[in-house]
């Protein structure tokens, strides 16, 4: 849906990743000592970080037009939170601009309802609705200083969210900063967010207001970026969700720009960042996705994967998470898989230390605990060290605990049928601690890793 950018070396240079390294075999060790590892990550289950949200679970589009498919199932397993859509690339080019708004609506409308059904929340793209999908189009809001057909364009929509009764999130404009979406002067956009603003605060009072989301990361120099800060302060139209798009980039690195560059102008951000594009083309495996749901936890900031698909499969598939057999039948990715472990991960998030290419995501509950390793873009053996394990109610008993270790594949990006069992041992602690030592040797692949009772426990 978007521009591609690939994210390899980027990400490399942004860690300081290492290189390619050989893999070992896997161990489970009662001294951390007793394997060198090529990185080394850590969890400490006796620190809380609070309870899962699961804020990494959205998507943009990836519901069939009329919003029937894929089943339910595919989206409860992975305790979907958001979806992102606006009926781009239905007619081309189609929405209000060329005089076909009508199916653009209705397929907006019912992938809002279906995903209000499945309990999450929707993000409506405007852009979508006007037609500036990426097409040549005739005209821009504002043209001229004309601003009567935005305005007409805008009843409709708000009588259209209207009468469905269902809250929206309001996305104002995608990527303002590429001509590709936006092809005018960006004091013509600063005017159409104000106008869009004051309308949509005027008849939703309640509704969140999302943007910009930025083509780009936060930036603390001066940059459209800042440049729109600055705007949207001194005209009283902040919004209630500040947005951008990693394609690649960090989370972690992108929050912490953030904060800077609103926390220079005095401007409150109590709710949480929405990252509302992550995941290049590249990214788009288990490895890499549990990557950045990992560093969406850690930056404490919600999001959606990025859509990559065109035409009909823009509308279907879960995003690219869902592949369809010769029959047509709905078969799930090996990242699908990765989601679903995420969703499982309920309780209290434990704290964790990182690699340079490595980040876990772990949780504890009631007779077990989770640890999901993200990290792609390199291979080698990752060290995993569990400590305090005794904080973990009824996983230790005679000084022993059960350690599955389970890898999910990517598999080239076809279907998987599930996570392939790669250990599952009763091992003995050492100081309420142990170490499992992974054997990453396909980048694209990622490791899970549950605790439980000796004496078995529900995985």
């Amino acid at each position: 849906m978007h521009l591609s950018v690939h994210r390899r070396g980027l990400r490399a240079a942004a860690l300081l990743a290492v290189g390619l390294l050989a893999a070992g075999t896997l161990v489970f060790s009662d001294s951390p000592a007793a394997q060198a590892a090529d990185e080394s990550v850590s969890v400490d289950f006796s620190v809380n970080r609070g309870v899962p949200t699961h804020r990494a679970s959205g998507w943009i589009y990836g519901m069939t037009e009329d919003a029937s498919g894929p089943p339910d199932h595919f989206y409860e397993d992975v305790n979907f939170r958001y979806m992102r859509a606006g009926g781009a690339q239905l007619d081309g080019p189609g929405g209000w601009v060329s005089g076909k708004y009508d199916r653009r609506w209705n397929a907006t409308e019912a992938q809002l309802l279906r995903t209000r059904e499945l309990g999450g929340e929707f993000i409506l793209l405007l852009h979508d609705l006007w037609g500036a999908d990426g097409y040549p189009i005739t005209r821009f809001p504002g043209d001229n200083g004309n601003w009567a057909d935005y305005d007409a364009f805008l009843n409709r929509v708000i009588a259209d969210v209207q009468a469905t009764g269902q809250p929206v999130q309001w996305d104002l404009w995608n990527e303002p900063n590429l001509s590709l979406f936006w092809n005018r002067p960006q004091a013509q956009y600063f005017q159409l967010w104000e106008r869009t603003y004051d309308r949509i605060r005027q008849a939703f009072p309640t509704h969140l207001i999302v943007g910009p989301s930025h083509a780009g990361v936060p930036t603390t120099g001066t940059s459209w970026w800042t440049q729109y800060l600055d705007f949207v302060k001194s005209s009283g139209s902040i919004p209630d969700i500040f947005s951008w798009h990693a394609l690649p980039s960090d989370p972690v690195a992108n929050v912490a720009a953030a904060n800077a560059s609103l926390n220079a102008r005095a401007i409150a951000h109590p709710r949480p960042y929405q990252i509302n594009e992550y995941g290049s083309q590249s990214e788009q495996n288990p490895g890499d996705g549990a990557w950045y749901i990992a560093r969406l936890e850690r930056a404490g900031a919600d999001g959606l994967r990025a859509n990559w698909a065109s035409a009909g499969n823009l509308h279907n598939d879960l995003g690219n998470l869902l592949v369809r057999n010769a029959s047509g039948q709905y078969q799930p990715k090996g990242e699908w898989w990765v989601y679903r472990y995420y969703a499982q991960q309920t309780g209290t998030i434990v704290a964790s230390t990182t690699s340079p290419a490595y980040d876990p995501f772990a949780t504890k509950a009631n007779g077990s605990a989770r640890v999901l390793v993200g990290g792609g873009g390199t291979t080698g053996n990752i060290a995993v060290t569990l400590q305090n394990l005794n904080a973990v109610t009824g996983i230790v008993q005679n000084n022993q605990v059960r350690v599955l270790v389970e890898r999910i594949p990517y598999n080239g990006g076809g279907a998987v049928t599930g996570p392939v069992t790669v250990q599952d041992t009763v091992i003995t602690l050492s100081g309420n601690a142990t170490v499992v030592n992974l054997p990453h040797t396909n980048a694209d692949d990622t490791f899970t890793i549950t605790l439980l009772p000796p004496g078995g426990g529900c995985t």
